[in-house]
């Protein structure tokens, strides 16, 4: 095996394929990259940590065919720090790795590509196509209620469900939920649902671009594997049937308020800084035109904000995690949002105005 290639165009894919990477390794082979060239010139960069796989793929010219597994980091970090536009020469012999760029030489050591972990072949029981920048929009407008660490393991992930030209992202750590929903070319008989796992789903995001390249999204009965321009990621689903969420959207809703997005996250923003550290309460008192949110800590100190809202109806108190409303606000791109209220022990829902594909559920607090 025998390369060479310039420096920006290994860099690249090295840094793509190294975000599942870790360096506390149980099996010293999931540090290493799997390199490949076939006989079309074809090289493909492979990492797993046997939850999500990797693979990204670079056309060379003039290669000779082979393959390895090298050191991850070590061979990001040391193309990295190659000066801007270097030629990089890579080569094996006996079993070890030649990298030649200019007048430096890295000998790396290398495992045997017998050992690299592969993706069992997926059968495929669903497959649609869809936009990066739609598919990135509903995974970043919901990641962030995903549970993390939760003995309820079926809640440390993204559920996505499948339905007749619909695809759901729904994520909720049993203190708050987030829902969206985007149009997607599919035909199913029935709902199909899967969990992505937290790391994935995170890893998803960061590989799926803002642009109108196409992903191929295929589901199995164990993985899901997407296909992107020269990358493809596949990750493990969780197993367990996640929470009937349609029963913690609120249904009766009697106290709409519509508030300016930007200055209500400002408000309860400042007003967090002296609520409780540990739980992050804070009230919200809703009267006619206006919300007042207070918040204190053990230090007895206090923090009061006056928020101008449309609203005519009964006078209401509640509390929530500030936190959990900062971060469902902070979702949402439209100018003004609509919060939701039926009584001060029922959930806050949380959703652009006028718009209905994505909804936010906060859960209430004792205070």
């Amino acid at each position: 095996m025998k390369f060479k290639i310039q420096r920006e165009s290994i860099l690249k894919p090295l840094n793509i394929v190294n975000g599942v990477v870790e360096r506390r390794q149980t099996l010293p082979i999931l540090s290493n990259v799997y390199l490949a060239i076939d006989n079309d010139n074809v090289m493909s960069l492979k990492t797993t940590d046997l939850e999500v796989e990797l693979i990204s793929k670079t056309l060379l010219d003039n290669a000779q065919p082979g393959e390895v597994t090298i050191p991850a980091k070590k061979l990001l970090d040391i193309c990295r720090t190659l000066p801007e536009s270097a030629q990089v020469e890579i080569s094996l012999k006996n079993d070890k790795v030649l990298l030649k760029s200019g007048k430096s030489r890295f000998t790396l050591s290398t495992l045997p590509t017998s050992e690299f972990p592969g993706t069992e072949n997926v059968t495929n029981k669903l497959q649609f196509v869809i936009a990066q920048k739609q598919f990135k929009n509903i995974i970043g407008r919901t990641q962030f209620a995903m549970a993390q660490q939760d003995v309820r393991y079926y809640l440390n992930g993204l559920m996505f469900e499948v339905g007749a030209s619909v695809l759901r992202a729904v994520a909720t750590d049993g203190h708050r939920l987030s829902l969206c929903d985007t149009a997607v070319s599919v035909e199913v008989k029935d709902l199909q649902s899967v969990i992505v796992p937290r790391k994935g789903v995170i890893e998803l995001h960061r590989l799926l671009s803002d642009s109108d390249d196409e992903a191929t999204v295929s589901i199995s009965n164990n993985h899901i594997k997407v296909e992107m321009n020269d990358i493809t990621f596949t990750s493990k689903l969780v197993e367990g049937r996640f929470p009937d969420y349609a029963r913690v959207l609120p249904q009766h809703v009697d106290k709409i308020v519509y508030a300016d997005r930007e200055h209500l996250k400002q408000a309860l923003t400042r007003a967090s800084i002296l609520s409780n550290e540990k739980y992050r309460g804070i009230r919200l008192q809703l009267t006619n035109g206006e919300i007042k949110a207070l918040a204190n800590n053990p230090e007895l100190e206090e923090a009061e904000e006056v928020i101008d809202v449309v609203y005519q109806g009964a006078d209401l108190e509640i509390g929530f995690n500030v936190n959990y409303v900062i971060d469902a606000l902070s979702a949402i791109d439209s100018t003004e949002v609509q919060l939701g209220f039926s009584d001060s022990n029922s959930s806050c829902l949380i959703q652009p105005k006028g718009v209905d594909n994505c909804k936010y559920v906060v859960m209430p607090m004792r205070l």
